[in-house]
């Protein structure tokens, strides 16, 4: 047991106890002091993992007070260019830990204690975490104000619950917190998969598009299905509050054959070691395609979530001919609203119109084993268990560019891929990187370790990827004043920092030769400094940004403004 945990129990003895599966719905505050409405839900299907917590509306600004939903101290404070951007993380003497990310700033006790290490560190990007205790807060205490730091799209308030101990995020309307919801989710799509060798849907070995139609009580009706062997089924769907018109995540699924229930799973809670398993719950395939996720109502080869409350046959339906089967799938979300699919299914052996056609290459992954190819210019390395399941990978050599393969197949570990680059002089080397291609062949930086005659990169993307050559550096200008002017009446002073190819990797700014915090805004490439930070003694002011790409072209820019 650690030290931490130790102090933790001492400080905050009911946190076992606490621990139980009932919620509390009277101990937490609302985060904020305006009427909840939701951008994103707990659990809502994200690039390779679950929503978190939930995401609240901030009316289309930042600055809104975040308040302490209850007693707690800080125990986490971070700030990053991306993720959670600005996050405090607090502990609650019942056991539970909220968390509050994409802040605007924090509140000046501990805006002033981050900015001391930030100052330091002379670095923006830090994290600490406080002693418990340390930094203690009362609820409906101001903590932070609002913000979209990091890898938000638009303002909002990032929050969670989660178990202090266990770490486990839960679903962050179960205690108590009010949104307004009694709009029954959406069905867009329905899939049929036949699954056992030999299996048939609609005359097909592949997935097959089911349609269905609206009846008058508001459930749906899908087309019969005929089918023969093991079949599944996966929809396409999305929850919507009363308030907003954001397409959010489905909190329960339901899938019954004859009124026996198959598969049932939630969104109450997941572990952070799981959420990546994402990958398995949705026909990834499909969303390589067409980027839309369809949520399968049965378990996949590779499938190790804990969502499932029950599950038969991995919710797998076994037909037989001559026989007749009902299948109903129930999407809820938190409140109850639900939303009804029947599918009748009829077990017909019928001539096949289309055949599974998976196509054959050279080389075949066996997922639970590691995999060594050999492409000539380059090397890739998968680690056993990188993927969830067998399958034929398509390799192609090039020049200078290899293709691993293509966007449909998910990796769960990252996978190493090595360049030789002997034919390249030391000088040569210095500007070149590995570069991911996207569709339009536009290069993007992968971070690339360098090592004699060798550069190497760690990834899950499967793609192509080359040898690509930076040189030109990051350029710099300022923003919001010129040089030589004068700023008395500013509170801040910004400049706008971008490169073109391998992207940006370091900076640095001094103010009269003594270092300064600028914080980066990479989505507006915005570098910021506020006056408050630090007393300027003199009236002709010499500031100098340095920025660095991430092969090491450097520029250095300098400008000089006065101050009274």
């Amino acid at each position: 047991m650690s030290r931490r945990f130790l102090i933790f129990l001492l400080l905050f003895p009911l946190a076992i106890s606490a621990q139980d599966t009932r919620y509390p719905k009277d101990e937490f505050r609302s985060p904020l002091d305006i009427p909840l409405i939701l951008a994103g839900t707990f659990g809502e299907l994200r690039s390779n993992h679950f929503h978190s917590g939930i995401d609240i509306k901030t009316q289309q600004r930042q600055g809104l007070p975040v308040y302490a939903i209850g007693d707690g101290t800080v125990t986490r404070i971070k700030v990053a260019l991306w993720g959670y951007g600005k996050v405090l993380y607090v502990a609650h003497p019942n056991g539970y830990t909220s968390v509050y990310g994409h802040l605007q700033k924090f509140s000046p006790k501990i805006e002033e204690y981050i900015k001391k290490i930030q100052y330091t560190k002379k670095s923006y990007e830090v994290e600490a975490f406080p002693e418990y205790g340390e930094i203690k807060l009362e609820k409906g205490e101001i903590i932070a104000y609002s913000g979209n730091t990091g890898g938000s799209s638009g303002p909002h308030l990032h929050f969670e619950i989660r178990s202090s101990i266990s770490e486990k995020p839960t679903n962050p309307l179960l205690y108590g917190l009010e949104v307004r919801d009694a709009t029954n989710p959406t069905l867009l799509g329905l899939y049929g998969y036949p699954l056992s060798e030999n299996a048939q849907l609609n005359q097909s070995a592949t997935k097959t598009q089911i349609n269905f139609t609206k009846q008058k009580d508001g459930s749906f009706l899908a087309d019969k299905v005929t089918a023969l062997g093991t079949i599944g089924f996966g929809f396409v769907g999305f929850d919507r509050q009363d308030l907003a018109a954001n397409k959010n995540g489905v909190y329960s699924v339901r899938q019954l054959v004859n009124g026996q229930v198959y598969t049932d799973y939630d969104f109450e809670s997941f572990s952070f070691a799981e959420t990546r398993y994402i990958n398995t719950l949705i026909d990834y395939d499909h969303f390589g395609k067409y980027r839309q996720r369809i949520q399968k109502c049965f378990k996949s080869p590779g499938n190790h979530l804990s969502i499932y409350n029950t599950l038969v046959n991995d919710g797998k339906i076994k037909v037989n001919e001559g026989l007749s089967y009902t299948v109903e799938i129930l999407i809820y979300d938190l409140e109850g609203n639900l939303t009804k699919l029947v599918i009748p299914v009829e077990g017909k052996k019928q001539i096949l119109k289309i055949k599974d056609e998976t196509p054959k290459t050279e080389n075949y992954i066996i997922a639970k084993r590691p995999n060594n190819f050999d492409l000539g210019i380059a090397k890739v390395y998968f680690p056993a268990n990188t993927f969830y399941e067998n399958f034929y990978i398509d390799l192609k050599e090039g020049t200078d560019t290899v293709m691993i393969h293509n966007n449909r197949v998910p990796a769960h570990k990252n996978f190493t891929l090595t360049f030789d680059v002997t034919k390249y002089t030391a000088e040569e080397r210095k500007q070149l990187f590995i570069a991911r291609l996207d569709k339009d062949l536009k290069p993007s930086y992968a971070s690339t370790y360098k090592r004699g005659n060798t550069f190497s990169t760690r990834t899950r993307y499967l793609g192509t990827y080359t040898l690509a050559k930076d040189t030109i550096a990051p350029t710099i200008r300022t923003k919001n004043f010129k040089n030589k002017q004068w700023l008395t009446n500013y509170k801040y002073l910004s400049l706008l920092i971008s490169d073109d190819l391998s992207g940006i990797d370091t900076y640095s700014a001094t103010l009269n030769g003594e270092w300064i915090l600028m914080e980066y805004e990479p989505k507006t490439r915005t570098l910021t400094y506020n006056f408050d930070d630090k007393i300027l003694d003199k009236k002709q002011c010499l500031l100098k940004v340095n920025v660095k790409d991430n092969v090491g072209n450097s520029t250095t820019y300098e400008v000089t403004f006065f101050r009274k």
